[in-house]
C-alpha cells in the first residue's frame, strides 16, 4: 500500500514520487485514482490522434493499478485551420478509445487556440492495498518493458517527412494499444512497482523508479526493444528536442560511458502511450510472463533492480 502522503490521511498517492495519477481514499475498500494529460497532434489522421490521446490519458490510471471509469475531453483549436469536421473526428477517436475501455465518457472543454490540443482528465478506482507506485521496487526485482521504444522518433521522422509508411504504421499501433491487459497481468502476478513510459523516456521513468525505490538498475542494452527503422531514423537526426532535453536532465546518473552516445538517444526518446515498466521479484517473473502470454501482450526483460548506488548502470 502507498505511503500516505501530502498532510492529508486520505491522500494516497501524492506529488511526492511523481507517480502517473493521484490516489484519494474513499472508504476502506475503495481509492480513487485521478489524472489528466494533454497532448498535441503526433500523427496525421485526427481519429487516431483522438484516439492515441486517449489511450495515453488512460494509461496513468492503468499504471496504479487501478480501473478508469470516467473521462473528461479538452480540446483547443483554431477554427480556421482545423474544421469541426476535423474537430469532431478527433473526439470520435477518443469516444472509441474509451469504449473499448469500458471507461464513460461525461463531458468536457472546448477553446479557440492557435495550436491544437487534445487530452482527457480521467478517473478510476483501486483497491487501496492494490495501489501500485513507481516507488514500490525491491532488491533483485527483474524489469519489464511491454511496449517497444520509438513514438517520439517516429513523429519527429513524420514532420520531417522522413518516416518510412511502415514506421508510422507500427507506431500508431502501438500508441493504440490500451495498456489494459499489461497491467492486469501486473496485478495478477504481484508486481512491486509499475509506471508507464511516457514524456521522460524510458531511462527517465527508469531514474524516478530508483529515485523512489532507493535503488539502482543494471539495464541490458541489447534486450531494450525498439521499433522497425527507429535506429535508423535517429542516426538520420530525427530526434525529438525533448530527448536531448531528458538526456541532459540525467547526466551523471548514467554509467555506460564507453557506449556511443547516439545509440542511447531511443532510450531518452519521449514516447506517447508507451508501455509500462512493470518491477516484479524473480520467483513471480514466471507467474508474470504466463500471464503476459495468455493475454498477447508483448513483453522484454531489460533489467534488474540492485542495491547499489541510485543510478542506472547500462550493459
Amino acid at each position: 500500500m502507498a505511503a500516505r502522503a501530502g498532510g492529508d490521511e486520505r491522500l494516497l498517492v501524492g506529488t511526492e514520487t511523481s507517480d502517473d495519477a493521484g490516489v484519494y481514499l474513499l472508504d476502506e475498500k475503495t481509492a480513487l485514482v485521478q489524472t489528466v494529460d494533454v497532448i498535441t497532434p503526433i500523427v496525421d489522421d485526427p481519429f487516431d490522434f483522438g484516439f492515441i490521446a486517449a489511450v495515453n490519458a488512460l494509461s496513468d490510471v492503468y499504471a496504479m493499478g487501478g480501473t478508469p471509469l470516467t473521462a473528461m475531453t479538452f480540446l483547443a483549436f483554431d477554427p480556421c485551420a482545423l474544421d469541426l469536421e476535423g474537430a469532431r473526428a478527433i473526439l470520435d477517436g477518443a469516444l472509441a478509445a474509451l469504449e473499448e475501455a469500458q471507461c464513460i465518457l461525461v463531458g468536457g472543454h472546448t477553446v479557440q487556440d492557435p495550436e491544437i490540443k487534445f487530452g482527457l482528465a480521467v478517473t478510476g478506482t483501486v483497491a487501496p492495498d492494490g495501489i501500485l507506485t513507481n516507488a514500490g521496487a525491491g532488491e533483485g526485482d527483474l524489469i519489464y518493458l511491454t511496449k517497444p521504444l520509438g513514438t517520439g522518433i517516429a513523429s519527429t521522422a513524420l514532420k520531417g517527412e522522413m518516416a518510412p509508411d511502415a514506421l508510422i504504421e507500427e507506431a500508431t499501433g502501438w500508441m493504440k494499444m490500451l495498456n489494459r491487459d499489461a497491467a492486469a497481468a501486473a496485478r495478477e502476478a504481484g508486481a512491486s512497482a509499475m509506471t508507464d513510459v511516457t514524456g521522460f523516456g524510458l531511462l527517465g521513468h527508469l531514474a524516478e523508479m530508483c529515485r523512489g525505490s532507493g535503488l539502482g538498475v543494471e539495464l541490458e542494452l541489447a534486450s531494450v526493444p525498439l521499433m522497425e527503422g527507429v535506429g535508423e531514423m535517429a542516426g538520420m537526426g530525427m530526434v525529438p528536442e525533448g530527448a536531448y532535453a531528458n538526456r541532459d536532465h540525467l547526466q551523471g546518473f548514467i554509467e555506460g560511458e564507453t557506449l556511443d552516445p547516439d545509440i542511447l538517444l531511443p532510450l531518452f526518446d519521449p514516447q506517447t502511450s508507451g508501455g509500462l515498466l512493470i518491477s516484479i521479484k524473480e520467483k513471480r517473473s514466471d507467474h508474470l510472463e504466463e500471464i503476459l502470454k495468455q493475454k498477447q501482450v508483448f513483453f522484454r526483460t531489460v533489467g534488474r533492480f540492485l542495491t547499489k548506488k541510485i543510478n542506472i548502470l547500462i550493459r
